[in-house]
């Protein structure tokens, strides 16, 4: 080799080298699932104490951070993993201090450390029992709003559904919701500032857990794998980015010196559960129901050979769901199969002789979550860990509902992975590095219990328990009236994630760039041939009336009751390859030794957002058809939005010198912008390059008649303005109280215009009329507004109970059409001449007035111990819709609003009831017995029939959109005029809304036995 050759070699293999070694010595910081220790050294006469050494060991293995008090005689040491840290101080002259401290997942831990002369041993005064939720310390150095849950929360409390996401909605200022996508029935989310919880960020050990197509949970973990997770509902740190509420921090259990783990069996069955009479009333056979729940998990050290003692621990957690649900059929139901079956038999179902009709549908759900950390301690400056993740659950008879037949159904199977590699490097006792690299994929797929080519729609199914809101027979359709959804998902993300903090006198500087790349962010919506056909009557008249059902797939005449509506096959995929880049500089200034003030500015933007196929939307035939046409809706292209500066700032005050108060307030510009699912088609519309459309009626132009889809050239990503304040106040050691109040201002949330050829829609030059096509715009120009007060009361009394309650007084409204929400979905636009039309401002689907939750442990004689979660909410809204869902109903001529009906208010009470037992100290038996609304009340929430076609209305009227009468009887001969609303409120079949077990509903009464030992 020549030497020149060499040279290069050489300096681009130290190149390589120096860059790596870079990124090898700094560590994770991901969304702060770290917690931080701050104090003050002082003598017996309360004067500060310098240059004393500060040495934090973590419980159980040899994870070590040091650091020096300043001239203050303070110290701060950041980015430590939750848990129990052992605390030494040692200063020249003084005897040495030591204590227990428990540092909590995204919380500042202040402490006070009295140095006596070196002839008394002295320990810090710090309780060090395991934390909880109910057990909090004040944090008296963060304007963040937020609660932390903790394993023992986890473990202890009763989970209907052993969801981490079932326990959040203890932070005040959240709520349950359902899943809001199919294809994560199972994955739960939470509501923070009135919505559905799409728009929340989420992390776990550092890593993004954000599903990027739809939002919320990507995927899901056990509860025994998580050590703590911090529920944030409102967060003045600038490193928080790509929200415009709340965000969600997990951090999962690690290994110690230690050897530790345990097993749980849970077991659930039809004998032990209620009838939900709604959907099976007596007297009718419970339907089948069997679950069980199988837990274990172990962790320790890793030691032998080349391993020293203390350098190398593992944990890893293991469940499996083995749930074997059903669907009954109700008797209303029944009548009504038992009516298609026989216009089948009739022959008036071409292709079809039989249709049989089950009591009830099987629905298997199989489920395995599995997580496995290793954390390693190179060296005292630098600490690593390696978890990595899966979720693989597969459902048969997914979507079958109460008023749906088994051929509507599908097989769902998804797949998840994650995994993060993350070290924590130490600089200098003030200047820390942390780094953090995650990869993450998703394979998700639908398959179709029937493929038909067609599917049969009768009011009586279209209730808002409907999934589809469409097929009663034939093949599930992937359509809501509030959106499609996939059939297909494919996800692939690397995130890379570094920042450096320093912490040392009166400021603690952080900065940092986190970078995600999704080369891979695809999937399908079903593109084959299908024809639907709506009924305005149910089965039971076309069986009586037999001459008078239609069935023609083509289409063509169809009658007045009926709507047929043909979609050709065609491609149902899209694809994209996004980057996200946000940066960020904050530092936290002890102004003085009472204030602190936490500012910063964050900046955000993504690349490939507007791009689908590698195509911009000027490659839109919908674009290219209104050019050609000289129609002004559209002037130009979308582009990704640059101009995301969002700054922060927060204040927290304690007065005085006890540390039992805390002053807070805060302001700050929040941008996130919305998953794929919001334009979707407009997505799809580029998939192919397109045909030449330059004068109209080009052959590459969208025909008169014909949809298009587009996204608008001013896009924006929407913002939030945050404004909070709140006190806090500990009362004594048991006692604590906390009301705080939050105002979110959003702006520039997605909305569709729908515009309508001859309507909405017009050509310039009226002899192309006939050319024009109907096209939907996708706009960012919708504004919100959520406000709330939330009072948080936490105590112990003695050792015999503890508590936490949280009242929330709020509002949360958005401009809508059918249904309003904040910034989780693109809003429906009535009247695109009229967007801001009155009746179109109200509620979100998530606005809950008044919502009040309590849970506590009670520990009884006998060693008993009795741990209830009860909540209770006022009724959310929901909308009564036009048949084809296009608007609102009118109720005698006048046009109803976004606020004009309300469900039942929500009231669930939950307990476990538990016996532990120890063996040599460390094992542990637990046998215990859950009970889930305990007094069986029926609560239906917002699930009223919210289409006026399955109303008992006059069919003329149902047609019409207008309503005046309800009828009286089946044959809706005799009729009642409407004289209150209340009239048209009923309630719809079916457990949940949306996609998965019902948490804005719950469950009947059932029971849950089980077992847990540790060690």
């Amino acid at each position: 080799m020549q030497p020149k050759l060499k040279n290069a070699v050489r300096v681009l293999s130290t190149t390589f080298v120096l860059i790596l070694t870079a990124l090898l010595t700094i560590s994770a910081y991901g969304q702060n699932p770290t917690g931080t220790l701050r104090g003050d050294v002082q003598d017996p006469k309360a004067a500060r104490v310098p240059a004393a050494t500060i040495v934090v060991q973590a419980a159980g293995s040899s994870l070590k951070r040091e650091t020096k008090s300043d001239d203050h005689g303070e110290f701060r040491l950041s980015e430590l993993l939750p848990g129990t840290y052992h605390v030494t101080v040692d200063a020249p002259g003084f005897s040495q201090a030591q204590a227990d401290v428990a540092v909590v997942v995204s919380s500042v831990r202040d402490i006070t450390v009295t140095m006596n002369p070196a002839t008394v041993q002295e320990t810090v005064n710090v309780e060090a029992h395991p934390s909880s939720i109910t057990t909090q310390p004040i944090d008296l150095a963060s304007a963040v709003h937020q609660a932390t849950v903790s394993t023992q929360d986890l473990q202890a409390l009763p989970l209907a559904a052993r969801s981490f996401a079932n326990i959040a909605y203890l932070a005040p200022g959240t709520e349950p919701v359902e899943p809001s996508d199919p294809t994560k029935a199972r994955i739960t989310a939470v509501s923070t500032g009135g919505s559905s919880g799409l728009n929340n960020e989420l992390s776990v050990d550092g890593g993004d857990n954000s599903d990027d197509y739809i939002g919320g949970f990507l995927q899901n973990f056990s509860p025994d794998a998580i050590q703590e997770f911090a529920v944030r509902t409102a967060q003045e740190d600038a490193d928080t980015g790509r929200t415009t509420a709340g965000s969600v921090v997990i951090t999962t259990r690690r290994g110690t010196n230690q050897w530790h783990g345990g097993g749980a069996f849970y077991e659930r069955a039809a004998d032990l559960n209620a009838r939900f009479p709604i959907e099976n009333p007596a007297p009718n056979p419970k339907q089948p129901f069997s679950r069980q729940n199988y837990i274990g998990t172990i962790g320790g050290p890793i030691k032998g050979g080349p391993l020293k003692k203390d350098k190398l621990w593992f944990f890893t957690s293991f469940e499996y769901v083995h749930e074997n649900a059903s669907i009954a059929y109700s008797p209303a139901s029944q009548a009504q199969f038992n009516a298609l079956a026989s216009l089948a038999q009739q022959g008036l179902i071409p292709g079809t002789t039989s249709i049989p009709v089950p009591t009830n549908v099987p629905v298997p759900f199989r489920d395995y979550l599995a997580t496995t950390r290793f954390d390693w301690s190179q060296s005292q400056k630098s600490q690593w860990f390696l978890r990595a993740g899966i979720d693989n659950y597969i459902t048969r008879n997914a979507l079958v509902q109460q008023a749906t037949l088994p051929s509507t159904g599908a097989e769902q199977h998804n797949n998840y992975m994650n995994m993060v590699i993350s070290n924590t490097y130490t600089f200098s006792p003030t200047w820390l590095g942390s780094f953090v690299f995650t990869a993450s994929g998703l394979h998700l797929t639908e398959a179709r219990n029937s493929n038909l080519g067609y599917a049969l729609a009768f009011p009586f199914t279209s209730t808002s328990q409907t999934i589809s809101g469409f097929e009663t027979y034939g093949d599930n359709q992937f359509v809501t009236p509030i959106t499609a959804f996939p059939v297909l998902r494919n996800q692939e993300k690397y995130q890379f994630r570094y920042d450096m903090s320093r912490a040392s006198g009166d400021h603690a500087p952080r900065f940092g760039i986190n970078f995600i790349h999704e080369p891979v962010l695809s999937g399908a919506l079903s593109g084959t041939s299908e024809t639907l056909l709506a009924y305005t009557n149910n089965p039971d008249f076309y069986a009586a009336n037999p001459s008078q059902f239609y069935f023609d797939l083509t289409c063509v005449n169809p009658p007045a009751d009926v709507s047929c509506s043909a979609s050709p096959a065609g491609d149902g995929s899209f694809s994209q390859n996004v980057q996200r880049l946000g940066l960020y500089a904050e530092d936290s200034w002890r102004a003085t030794a009472h204030l602190t003030v936490n500012y910063g500015l964050r900046y955000d933007t993504t690349f490939g957002l507007l791009t689908a196929s590698g195509r911009s939307q000027a490659y839109n035939p919908a674009y290219l058809t209104l050019k050609s046409l000289g129609i002004p809706l559209i002037n130009g292209v979308a582009h990704d939005y640059r101009k995301a500066f969002g700054p922060r700032i927060g204040i927290a005050y304690s007065p005085g010198q006890s540390g039992t108060t805390v002053i807070r307030a805060g302001f700050g510009l929040f941008y996130n912008d919305l998953a794929q699912t919001g334009w979707v088609t407009a997505l799809q519309a580029v998939n192919a390059p397109p045909g030449v459309c330059i004068n109209p009626g080009d052959p590459g132009c969208i025909p008169g008649g014909g949809q298009g889809n587009i996204i608008d050239p001013n896009y924006k990503t929407p913002y939030a303005i945050h404004a909070t304040a709140g006190i806090q106040h500990a009362f004594n050691a048991n006692w604590t109280l906390g009301a705080d109040y939050t105002h979110e201002e959003g702006n520039h949330a997605y909305r569709a215009y729908p515009y309508a050829a001859g309507t909405s829609l017009f050509s310039p030059n009226p002899a192309n009329q006939a050319l024009v096509p109907n096209v939907n715009v996708f706009k960012s120009d919708n504004r919100s507004s959520f406000n709330a007060l939330m009072i948080h009361l936490q105590g112990n009394v003695t050792h015999r109970f503890n508590l936490v309650a949280n009242y929330t007084l709020a509002s949360a409204k958005t401009w809508g059409c059918v249904l309003g929400e904040l910034f989780d979905y693109v809003n429906g636009v009535c009247d695109p001449l009229n967007p801001f039309r009155p009746g179109d401002y109200g509620p979100s689907g998530e606005d809950v007035t008044h919502r009040f939750v309590f849970a506590g442990t009670f520990y009884i004689p006998g060693g008993f111990e009795l741990t209830t979660l009860t909540q209770a909410e006022s009724a959310r809204p929901f909308t009564i819709t036009l048949a084809d869902n296009s608007d609102r109903i009118e109720v005698n001529g006048v046009r109803t609003t976004l606020d004009q009906f309300r469900g039942t208010p929500y009231i669930q009470a939950d307990l476990r009831v538990s016996r532990p037992f120890t063996f040599h100290e460390r094992w542990s038996l637990i046998p215990f017995v859950e009970f889930f609304n305990l007094f069986n009340r029926n609560n239906p929430g917002a699930n009223y029939v919210t289409n006026v076609a399955a109303l008992p209305v006059p069919p003329s009227e149902a047609t019409s959109g207008n309503v005046s009468h309800v009828c009286t009887n089946p044959s809706c001969t005799s009729l009642q005029p409407v004289t209150s609303l209340n009239q048209l409120a009923i309630p719809g079949g079916a457990l949940g809304d949306f996609f998965g077990p019902g948490t804005t509903v719950g469950i009947p009464f059932a029971a849950q036995l089980g077992v847990r030992a540790t060690f």
